[in-house]
């Protein structure tokens, strides 16, 4: 700005002109002083100018400005350059702006090719979850499996993003339908099964009657074979109601019970067999009661398999205490469930081992974007910052459900 001969000059009435490729044009007039001092007063409007391209490049190539706003800018300026009121490197300003544009425009047709590949993405992936709950509505039986699988389907939409509103409300309809198309079956199926479950519940009444009719039987060999069709019968039919099931096959087994506990006492050989299989399970049972389960119920757990393994190998026992046994056995077994389950509950939700890979993969984010940054490498620093806010959403997501 100190040459003022070099772009620009001021005649001798104060009328400023600007020097370009062009020509000279006028850009204002100065009578309040020295000709000098108003062509300094036009090159600082001039070098204002460069300024406001100087910082719309800056932001342009860190990428903190968007590149469609960056390029109206430019555009603005490059418009405006042919009329402005200021002395300056006029045609080399306007080489600059042109290229500036030129990469703007460049930057501009990247991001909108990102957003088309991210929102063609999202279509992608909700109408690949629209395709699979249309699937389990009209064909799985897996009602509980396929309940919960539709219930992660509906979190997964609900993270899924840049899907425009007319595309996201078709796929929602057809979701929805989906949806109401599977509870609806799931809803006959269980009212169908209701009216099996009755009609199970008639059949198994008549075989327990006819247990029990044979319960008092002195003709061994025949009853028992009778019995044992009965019982093949019973696993055979469908289930009842489960307070039905349980006191009918209460019913059953003791007619049963009856039956062969009388035969053993024919039986006396047999006896003999299932005294030592009776004094073993007492044995295997009193090491069961004797288990420290609310010390170490894993431990508990782990000793009671092996004993019921034991359990199953020692045999028949007389069938009078068959049934306190098992009553025992079953006993010991809930008692350790019981623990297990209190010992899990008792577990801190920061021990859940999916909760601490999550967040490491967090953390491998978080790394993998200083990198991105220290490098200066925009594209990947939108990349790792993309991957990073993915992994956290995902991460908040399971703390929540925890």
């Amino acid at each position: 700005m100190s040459d003022w001969t070099t772009f620009g000059r001021v005649d001798a009435d104060g009328t400023v002109y600007v020097k370009t490729a062009e020509g000279e044009r006028v850009v204002g007039s100065w009578q309040a002083g020295a000709p000098e001092e108003g062509l300094a007063h036009f090159a600082r409007r001039f070098a204002d100018l460069v300024t406001e391209v100087d910082l719309t490049e800056a932001r342009l190539n860190s990428g903190a400005a968007d590149a469609a706003h960056s390029l109206t800018t430019v555009k603005r300026l490059r418009t405006t350059l042919a009329e402005a009121h200021v002395v300056g490197d006029i045609d080399g300003l306007t080489e600059r702006l042109d290229k500036l544009a030129a990469a703007a425009e460049q930057k501009a047709g990247e991001a909108r090719a990102a957003r088309d590949a991210a929102r063609t993405e999202a279509v992608a992936r909700k109408t690949a979850l629209v395709e699979e709950a249309e699937k389990l509505g009209a064909e799985s039986t897996g009602w509980k499996s396929a309940g919960d699988r539709l219930k992660e389907i509906l979190d997964e939409w609900k993270s899924i993003r840049g899907v425009d509103k007319k595309t996201d409300g078709e796929l929602w309809k057809r979701f929805a339908a989906a949806r109401d198309g599977f509870t609806r079956r799931r809803g006959a199926h269980f009212a169908t099964l209701d009216a099996q479950r009755k009609q199970a519940q008639g059949a198994k009444d008549e075989l327990v009657r006819e247990a029990e009719s044979l319960a008092e039987s002195t003709d061994w060999a025949a009853t028992a074979n009778r019995l044992k069709d009965l019982m093949s019968e019973w696993k055979a039919a469908p289930r009842a109601s489960k307070e039905a099931e349980q006191r009918l096959w209460e019913r059953f087994r003791a007619a049963q019970d009856a039956f062969f506990s009388r035969r053993s006492e024919v039986f006396s050989a047999r006896d003999a067999e299932q005294r030592g299989n009776l004094e073993r399970k007492q044995a295997l049972l009193a090491e069961a009661e004797a288990l420290d389960v609310d010390g170490d119920p894993r431990a508990a757990q782990a000793k009671l398999r092996e004993i019921q393994g034991q359990w199953h190998e020692a045999g028949r026992v007389p069938r009078e205490a068959a049934a306190g046994l098992d009553r025992r056995l079953r006993a010991i077994d809930e008692k350790v469930r019981v623990a297990m389950d209190s010992a899990w509950r008792r577990t801190e939700p920061s021990a859940n081992p999916l909760l601490v890979q999550m967040r490491e993969q967090v953390a491998e984010a978080e790394q993998r974007l200083a990198r991105a940054q220290a490098a200066g490498d925009a594209k990947r620093i939108r990349e790792a910052e993309q991957a990073l806010a993915s992994k956290k959403q995902f991460l908040a997501l399971a703390e929540q459900a925890s």
